[in-house]
């Protein structure tokens, strides 16, 4: 474990294998009662400043963490709503018809295989059948050659296809040019590859980020699972919550 977070921080979160565990289907995935009180104690101890960045969609992260909206990038950065609840978009267009056309034929071919349209991005979720991985790379490989604007990127068990001109880094540069994340010591804590991006720009700020789990990261440290992510949050919230109330005390 390492050194307690600046007060001063601003604290940017990745949701799947982050701040829940991964599940067999995207739509599986289970958040605690307590991770939603967890998230609104400290956006509010922090002035607001925390966001979530992910890689799903805006509309999708609030089902699973209804009743609650934070502030948020969904799409890896091509959507974007800040702490006054403001949504906008990077000029999100409509996935490529013959990617969409690759992707839907490989489902075809290998029902196990899960296909999530996410509209300007599409992802071919392999978890059920890891020995699938080379033929959807392969298959999305060749779909995308003649499509430059477009980018081939791998999760935990998922290959996605995106816009090359966003991704999770540029979605956490625009928070910290804004208020109530500038000024402030940003923190990064992803699980995946998609997260490289973020932890780069976050670290070009002077700021801290965390991999959770295995695999090779530029990030600086590193914590275990979604479930040492959640302790460490709640030790965090403590340590806010006793600079609070030392400060009011003072006053």
């Amino acid at each position: 474990m390492f050194t307690a977070l600046p007060c001063h921080t601003a604290l940017f979160l990745d949701f799947d294998g982050t701040l829940v565990a991964l599940a067999e289907r995207p739509d599986a995935v289970q958040v605690a009662p307590e991770v939603r009180e967890l998230l609104m104690e400290l956006q509010s101890l922090l002035g607001g400043a925390l966001a979530l960045v992910s890689g799903r969609q805006l509309h999708v992260l609030d089902h699973l963490l209804m009743p609650i909206r934070l502030p948020a990038a969904g799409g890896h950065g091509l959507q974007r709503r800040d702490v006054h609840g403001r949504t906008g978009t990077k000029r999100q267009v409509r996935i490529n018809a013959q990617v969409q056309h690759a992707c839907r034929a490989l489902s075809e071919k290998y029902p196990v295989l899960l296909v999530e349209d996410k509209y300007a991005a599409i992802a071919v979720h392999y978890r059920q059948a890891p020995e699938l991985e080379a033929v959807c790379r392969h298959t999305l490989c060749q779909a995308l050659q003649d499509f430059p604007f477009l980018e081939l990127v791998q999760g935990k068990a998922v290959f996605e296809v995106k816009p090359k001109y966003v991704n999770k880094g540029t979605a956490i540069a625009d928070f910290l040019a804004e208020a109530p994340f500038a000024g402030r010591v940003p923190v990064f804590v992803g699980d995946d590859y998609t997260d490289e991006q973020g932890f780069a720009v976050v670290q070009a700020e002077g700021g801290i980020t965390v991999k959770v789990g295995p695999g090779p990261t530029c990030a600086a440290f590193r914590l275990n699972s979604s479930q040492e992510v959640i302790c460490w949050l709640q030790a965090f919230r403590d340590q806010l919550t006793s600079s609070s109330k030392m400060t009011e005390a003072r006053a």
